[in-house]
C-alpha cells in the first residue's frame, strides 16, 4: 500500500491501454501486491496531473472517460462491469478503507472461532471488561491515575515500552503495539504530510497502554470503550454475550437511554469505560501538553467504536463533540486500517517523530 500511494501520488497518468498500465505499476510495486494490482487495474484508469486528487479533478476525469467511451463506443478492451467502465477514484489512496474492503482483508471479525485460540483470549478479555467496568470502577480508576504518580518518563521512553505489549483485545493482529503506533503514524503523514501534529497523535494514540506494566489489567487498559451509566447498546462488541454480571444491569437509574446524564450533555461530561483513550488524553492534559485540540479528541475517543462507528450516544452529545466527529473518523481509517502493511523501519523515523515530541510533549511527564 505504501508503493501505491507513493506512486499515485505522483505526476502520473496511466495509459488507457491496460497493458501498459499494468507494466507501469509492475515497476512501482512488488508481485507480493498482486491483490492491490488488480484492484487498480480492474479498468481503464485516468489520474489528473500534479497530484491532483480533489473531487473536482476526479470528476473531469470522469467525464472525459465517459465521452471517451461515448465516441468509441465502449470498445478498447480493459475491465468492465455490468457494461460499464470501472474507474478507480485516486483518491482511494488517501481512503484506504475502500481499498481494503475491496481487497478481502477482514479488519475487526469478532466471530467466535472454535479453530483460533487468539479469538478466545480476545472475548475473554471483553468478557472481564464487560462484567467490572462500571460506574463505580471507572470512577475509582480515574482518581487512581488522576494522581500521576505511577512513573516518570519521556514520550519516547514510554513508547518503547509498547514494543512488550500484544494488545489482547485486537482480532486482527497479534504484533507488538510500538509497530502498530509507527505503522498509523507513517501513513498519517503520508496522507496528511502538513499536519505534522497529526503524525504525532498516530504515533502516540494507543501510549496510554502503558498502564499494563504498571498492574492495570488489560481489560482495564485495551479494546474498545463504552459509556457507564447508561443503557449499555447493541453496538458494542459481544454486548448480548459478555455483561450477564455487569452491577449496574441491577440499577434501574443506570439503564434508560440518558441514564445519569443530561441529554446533550456532551461526551467530557460523561464517564466512558476506563482504558488507555481516557488515561492518555489525562496525561497530555495535566502535563500542559500542546497538541491542538483535534488531537486531544482523537486521543480521547478513538477506540470509542460504539459511538465513531456504531453511531451510538448521539443523544450525549454537545456541539463540539459533532464539530469533532469527523477528525476522529478520518483517523479511524488510518488506525485500523494500517495492521496489515510492512513493518517499518523504527529506528530511522526516531529523529523526525523525536522533533514532534520535542516541539509538542517535550521532557519528562509525569505518569
Amino acid at each position: 500500500m505504501n508503493r501505491l500511494s507513493q506512486a499515485l501520488s505522483k505526476t502520473f497518468i496511466f495509459p488507457d491501454n491496460p497493458r501498459m498500465a499494468d507494466e507501469h505499476l509492475s515497476q512501482v510495486m512488488p508481485a507480493a501486491d498482486t491483490r492491490i494490482r488488480t484492484l487498480v487495474l480492474s479498468g481503464r484508469h485516468l489520474l489528473n496531473q500534479k497530484g491532483n486528487h480533489s473531487p473536482t479533478a476526479v470528476k473531469t476525469a470522469r467525464t472525459k472517460q465517459d465521452a471517451m467511451e461515448r465516441k468509441t463506443g465502449g470498445g478498447g478492451g480493459g475491465g468492465k462491469e455490468g457494461g460499464k467502465v470501472v474507474l478507480i477514484d485516486p483518491s482511494l489512496v488517501f481512503r484506504p478503507e475502500e481499498a481494503i474492503k475491496k481487497s478481502g482483508w477482514n479488519f475487526r471479525n469478532f466471530e467466535t472461532d472454535l479453530t483460533n485460540q487468539w479469538m478466545d483470549t480476545v472475548k475473554q478479555t471483553y468478557l472481564n471488561m464487560h462484567t467490572h467496568q462500571c460506574v463505580e470502577y471507572v470512577q475509582k480508576k480515574h482518581k487512581e491515575w488522576g494522581q500521576f504518580n505511577k512513573f516518570k518518563s519521556t514520550i519516547m521512553e514510554a513508547l518503547v515500552k509498547l514494543n512488550d505489549l500484544v494488545d489482547e483485545s485486537d482480532p486482527d493482529v497479534q504484533v507488538p503495539n510500538i509497530i502498530h503506533a509507527f505503522q498509523t503514524a507513517e501513513r498519517l503523514r503520508e496522507a496528511h504530510p502538513e499536519k505534522e501534529w497529526l503524525h504525532l497523535t498516530g504515533l502516540i494514540h494507543d501510549l496510554g497502554k502503558v498502564m499494563a506494566f504498571y498492574g492495570e489489567p488489560q481489560w482495564s487498559t485495551v479494546g474498545d470503550t463504552f459509556v457507564v451509566g447508561c443503557a449499555f447498546p447493541s453496538s458494542i462488541v459481544y454486548r448480548d454475550s459478555t455483561f450477564h454480571n455487569n452491577p449496574d444491569l441491577k440499577n434501574p437509574k443506570f439503564n434508560t437511554k440518558h441514564g445519569m446524564y443530561e441529554p446533550n450533555c456532551g461526551l467530557r461530561n460523561v464517564f466512558i469505560s476506563w482504558g488507555h483513550d481516557e488515561y492518555m488524553y489525562q496525561v497530555l492534559k495535566h502535563n500542559k501538553c500542546t497538541l491542538p485540540e483535534e488531537a486531544m479528541y482523537i486521543i480521547r475517543f478513538h477506540s470509542f467504536y460504539p459511538w465513531h462507528t456504531g453511531k451510538d450516544y448521539m443523544h450525549l452529545c454537545d456541539n463540539r463533540d459533532l464539530e469533532m466527529l469527523p477528525w476522529i473518523r478520518e483517523f479511524n481509517k488510518f488506525d485500523l486500517y494500517t495492521k496489515k502493511e510492512k513493518v517499518p523501519d523504527i529506528e530511522s523515523l526516531m529523529p523526525y517523530y523525536q522533533s514532534l515530541i520535542d516541539k509538542y510533549c517535550p521532557g519528562v511527564l509525569s505518569w
